[in-house]
């Protein structure tokens, strides 16, 4: 399984950490062993003191696919859910001062949560999403994707141009603004529209 992620995919998430918006879609990976499931809980790493959530849909890939055309995209995928992105974020500060690559802050071991899925069906339209995320039962993100600066379907296209996506690959496609950091003891409850689709516990 690989699981691929976007980066600065909502203006205003751009704005909250200074960064100028994109012109092309922003592509990182995470291994396998990024991938927490099953609401098991988040153990903050040592190699940070500043953990942060962001809070994103995700797909999940149910056929084969390269080159993908963008009205095509759609077929690539029956599943949508929810997934958080956790970043070390003071790490990733002082890689980019340093003009290093940042792989260890966003790809480390269970760095990647994944959430519930539910089927494409059940949505009437993937850019037309609410979702948020509760920590300690308040709200500190919310977001929709039709604020997305790139669609679902372009960030497939985009993706199957540089890698071949395999069944039950992942796509992250992105966090809205609100982003924050997490502390011991803090429970994360993930929502597409009013449904739950994580609930975890920070350690």
């Amino acid at each position: 399984m690989k699981i691929f992620a976007i980066g600065h995919n909502y203006t205003e998430h751009n704005r909250e950490l200074g960064t100028v918006s994109p012109t092309e879609p922003v592509i990182f990976m995470k291994p396998d062993t990024a991938a927490l499931r099953n609401n098991k809980p988040f153990y903050i790493p040592s190699f940070s003191n500043e953990l942060h959530y962001e809070v994103e849909v995700i797909v999940k890939f149910n056929r084969i696919g390269k080159n993908i055309g963008q009205k095509f995209a759609h077929r690539y995928i029956s599943e949508v859910g929810l997934g958080v992105d956790f970043t070390a974020r003071d790490l990733q500060r002082k890689l980019k001062l340093e003009g290093k690559p940042w792989e260890i802050c966003k790809a480390f071991d269970n760095s990647a949560v994944i959430g519930d899925f539910i089927s494409v069906d059940e949505v009437a339209d993937l850019q037309n999403i609410d979702f948020h995320l509760d920590i300690n039962g308040v709200t500190v993100q919310r977001g929709n994707t039709k604020d997305m600066i790139f669609s679902i379907d372009k960030l497939i296209s985009h993706v199957s141009c540089f890698f071949t996506v395999k069944i039950g690959d992942i796509l992250f496609t992105g966090t809205p603004s609100g982003v924050g950091t997490v502390a011991i003891g803090d429970r994360l409850e993930g929502y597409i529209f009013d449904k739950k689709m994580f609930d975890f516990k920070i350690k």
